[in-house]
C-alpha cells in the first residue's frame, strides 16, 4: 500500500536517511527502532507527505486512508470529547449533515413532488449510514474512550481543556474509530496508564488496519508488531517478528556485518603490502596499479555500531534503618477531593517497589508523600536513621544550569573526583567523547533525563524515588537505567509504565486504586499472571499468615485431644502438599533442563551464522523459539503450584 523507494534525507550536513526502502503491505504491524533523533519520526512524515524527500520516490496506493498521532498534538477547542472522537472525517458525518439538511428541508412544507424526492433520497442516504455504523457510532465511541481511560462525565469537557495526554488520547480514539487503511503512531504510550496501554494494545493487535509504529515500549512493541525496521546510520534494516526476535536476529547480523568487514580489512591490507614492496619494481607495475585501481574501487565496508555495555561502579551505600520511611493515619486532599484517608504504609530497606495503578488514582501522590515533597493533611510521616534520599522527576529537568556543559553540571555534585572518572560515569550514560562538553540548554528531554539520573546516583541516596524516569528515554537510556538500578544496593520506590523496567527492577508491586493500596510480591510479570485477576475480581492481596492458636470464643482443648487434632492436621497436610510439591519437584527437573537445551541452542546459532548456513542456522531458530515457549509454559506452571502450597501452608497456620 505505501513504499519508500531509495529515499534520501538531509537535515543540514546530517544524512538521516540514505537510500532508504521500506514496503507497507496489508495487515502489517511494523515497529521502526533506533536511537533518538534516527530519523524514525521522519519515516512517518515523509510517508505522509509533511516531509519531501531530497532523492528516492514514495508510492502510495491511490485512495489510501493513513491516520496519523504525532508526538505533539496541536491544541484543538470548540469540541467535546466525544464529539472530537466521532469526527473521523469520513463519510458519515457528510451523511449524517445531509440526513439533517433534509429533515429542515421536509420540516419547510414542499410541493409534494420534492417531498417524494427528499424521501428518496433520504431512505437512500439512511441505507448507506446505517452500513457505515453510522447508528451505532457513538456507543463505538464511548467504548473505545473508556478502553483509553475516559470517565463517562468527561465526555462532554470541551477538549481545550484537556492536558497534552488526555488530548492525545482523545485524538487516538478518532484514529481508531475511522478505522484507516494505515495507522501511523509516534509514541503513543507515553501518556498511558496501564489499564489503558494494555487495552490498545488489544485493539491494535485486532485492528485490520497496518501500522507503523514508533514506540521505545519494548513490551508493548512485543505485544503489537510482527515486523521490526531498525534505522541505524541513516540505512533502513527489516527483521521478520517482534522485539526479542529482533534483538537475537540483529545480534546475528551484527556479528555477521563485523566479521565481513574484519575480512575485508585483512584483503585490504594484504592488497596495500604487495604495493609497498612492489612499487619501485618495473617488472609489477601492471600488477601494483592493477592493486591500486582495485582499492580505489573497493566499496569499503563499515564495522557494526559499537554497543559497549560499560557498568556503573559506585560505591557501596550507607546502610539506612530497617524502616526507610513511614506513613501512619495519613489523610490527604486537593480541596474537596480526598486522595488519601487513614492510610498507613511503611517502606523497609531492601525494597524495591513499582507503584501500578491508572493516572489520577494517586500513584505520584503516595510516591511525594514518602518522598517528603508534600505534607499530608493529617497524619505523621516518620524517617528512619541513616537515610539519604534521593528524588527523580519531571521538575528536576528543570532546575539544571542551562549554561553549564554536560560535565560541569556532574562534577558540581562529585566534589573531589577526578575528571577522568566523571567522564567515565557520563560514558556509562551514553555521552561519549566530545558529548560531555554539550551545553545544558541544547540537549533533548532524554539527554536531561539522563544527566539528571548520572547526578542522583553520583550522590549515593540509600534510598530513591523515581517518578516517571523514562519518559523521554529511548531504549539504549533506559537499559542504561535498568542496569544501573539493578548495581544499585539501596532501597527503590519506582512510578513507571514500562513492564521491562519493572521486570528488572521490582521486587514488589503496590496497586494503587482511589485511595486503596495492595501490595504483592515480585515483579511485574508475577502481578499479571498470578495477582491482576484476584484483584479484578475483588480479592484480596496476598497477606502474611495470621498467628497461630485457638480461637478466643472456643474453649481450649485437653491435651490429648490437642496432640491428636495436630496430629490430623498434618497428616492432613501431608497428603494434600505431597502430590503438589511432587509436581512441583517434576516441573523444576524439567524447567533445569529446559534451560539447559535453551543455553545450548543459543551458543550454537552465535557459531552458526545465517550467512553461512542458512537453513542450519533456521533450524536452530525454530527450535530455540519452541524451547523458549515450553520454558515460559513451564516458568508459569512452576508458579502456580508454587503458590499452590504456600497458600496450603498458610492455610494451614492460620486454621
Amino acid at each position: 500500500m505505501i513504499t519508500l523507494h531509495q529515499v534520501q534525507k538531509y537535515f543540514g550536513r546530517q544524512d538521516v536517511l540514505r537510500d532508504a526502502s521500506l514496503h507497507v503491505g496489508p495487515g502489517e504491524r511494523m515497529g521502526l527502532v533506533g536511537p533518538n533523533g534516527a530519523g524514525k519520526s521522519t519515516i512517518l512524515k515523509v510517508v505522509l507527505g509533511e516531509v519531501d524527500p531530497d532523492g528516492g520516490e514514495v508510492f502510495k496506493a491511490k485512495g489510501i486512508k493513513v491516520g496519523y498521532l504525532p508526538q505533539d498534538l496541536v491544541q484543538f477547542s470548540g469540541q467535546t470529547v466525544l464529539e472530537l472522537a466521532m469526527d473521523t472525517g469520513d463519510r458519515i458525518a457528510k451523511i449524517e449533515e445531509e440526513i439533517h439538511q433534509i429533515h429542515a428541508d421536509l420540516a419547510n412544507d414542499p410541493d409534494p413532488e420534492e417531498i417524494d424526492e427528499l424521501l428518496a433520497r433520504q431512505g437512500q442516504l439512511q441505507t448507506i449510514f446505517e452500513g457505515l455504523g453510522g447508528y451505532d457510532l457513538e456507543a463505538r465511541a464511548q467504548k473505545v474512550l473508556a478502553g483509553l481511560g475516559f470517565r463517562p462525565e468527561q465526555l462532554n469537557r470541551d477538549v481545550g481543556e484537556l492536558s497534552g495526554g488526555w488530548l492525545m488520547r482523545a485524538a487516538l480514539a478518532r484514529i481508531l474509530l475511522s478505522a484507516p487503511d494505515v495507522i501511523l503512531l509516534d509514541e503513543p504510550t507515553n501518556h498511558l496508564d496501564m489499564e489503558s496501554l494494555l487495552w490498545l494494545e488489544g485493539q491494535l493487535v485486532k485492528s485490520g488496519s497496518s501500522i507503523v509504529l514508533v514506540s521505545h515500549d519494548r513490551v508493548f512493541m512485543d505485544k503489537v508488531v510482527n515486523r521490526i525496521v531498525e534505522v541505524e546510520d541513516g540505512k533502513l534494516y527489516t527483521y521478520g517478528g517482534n522485539y526479542t526476535e529482533y534483538e537475537v536476529n540483529r545480534e546475528a547480523r551484527r556479528k555477521a556485518q563485523q566479521a565481513a568487514y574484519e575480512q575485508q580489512q585483512e584483503r585490504i591490507k594484504e592488497i596495500q603490502t604487495f604495493i609497498d614492496k612492489n612499487r619501485a619494481r618495473a617488472d609489477t607495475a601492471k600488477q601494483v596499479q592493477g592493486r591500486i585501481k582495485q582499492l580505489e574501487k573497493m566499496e569499503r565496508l563499515k564495522p557494526p555500531p559499537s554497543e559497549e555495555c560499560l557498568a556503573l561502579e559506585l560505591p557501596p551505600v550507607e546502610r539506612s534503618a530497617k524502616v526507610v520511611v513511614e506513613l501512619l493515619d495519613v489523610d490527604l486532599s486537593y480541596g474537596e477531593k480526598k486522595v488519601y484517608q487513614g492510610l498507613d504504609f511503611q517502606v523497609q530497606r531492601g525494597d524495591r517497589l513499582a507503584l501500578l495503578g491508572r493516572n489520577g488514582a494517586g500513584k505520584s501522590t503516595l510516591l511525594k508523600l514518602l518522598a517528603g515533597i508534600i505534607p499530608p493533611t493529617k497524619g505523621r510521616r516518620l524517617v528512619g536513621g541513616r537515610v539519604k534520599m534521593g528524588v527523580f522527576s519531571q521538575h528536576a529537568l528543570e532546575d539544571l544550569n542551562p549554561e553549564n556543559d554536560v560535565l560541569n553540571e556532574l562534577s558540581g555534585v562529585a566534589g573531589l573526583m577526578p575528571q577522568s572518572r566523571l567522564r567515565s560515569v557520563l560514558g556509562v550514560f551514553l555521552f561519549k567523547g566530545d558529548e560531555v562538553f554539550k551545553k545544558v540548554k541544547v540537549l533533548s528531554g532524554g539527554e536531561r533525563s539522563r544527566l539528571v539520573l548520572a547526578k542522583l546516583l553520583l550522590q549515593s541516596p540509600n534510598v530513591l524515588f523515581l517518578d516517571e524516569p523514562t519518559n523521554h528515554l529511548d531504549i539504549g537510556g533506559r537499559q542504561v537505567l535498568e542496569q544501573a538500578l539493578k548495581n544499585y544496593d539501596g532501597t527503590v520506590v519506582i512510578v513507571t509504565h514500562d513492564r521491562h523496567m519493572i521486570d528488572s527492577v521490582a521486587n514488589k508491586v503496590v496497586h494503587v486504586d482511589d485511595g486503596n493500596i495492595s501490595i504483592f510480591p515480585g515483579n511485574y510479570t508475577d502481578f499479571a499472571r498470578l495477582w491482576r485477576s484476584r484483584l479484578e475480581q475483588g480479592g484480596e492481596a496476598p497477606k502474611k499468615a495470621a498467628a497461630t492458636g485457638s480461637k478466643p470464643d472456643q474453649p481450649k482443648p485437653k491435651s490429648q485431644e490437642a496432640k491428636r487434632a495436630r496430629a490430623e492436621a498434618r497428616n492432613a497436610l501431608y497428603r494434600k502438599l505431597k502430590p503438589l510439591k511432587d509436581k512441583l519437584a517434576k516441573v523444576e527437573e524439567e524447567v533445569e533442563q529446559a534451560t539447559q537445551r535453551l543455553d545450548e541452542l543459543t551458543s550454537r546459532m552465535v557459531e552458526v551464522t545465517p550467512q553461512d548456513d542458512w537453513s542450519g542456522w533456521q533450524e536452530l531458530s525454530k527450535e530455540h523459539n519452541q524451547v523458549q515457549s515450553r520454558l515460559e509454559e513451564l516458568s508459569t506452571k512452576w508458579e502456580d503450584l508454587a503458590l499452590a502450597v504456600e497458600e496450603a501452608e498458610e492455610q494451614a497456620q492460620i486454621d
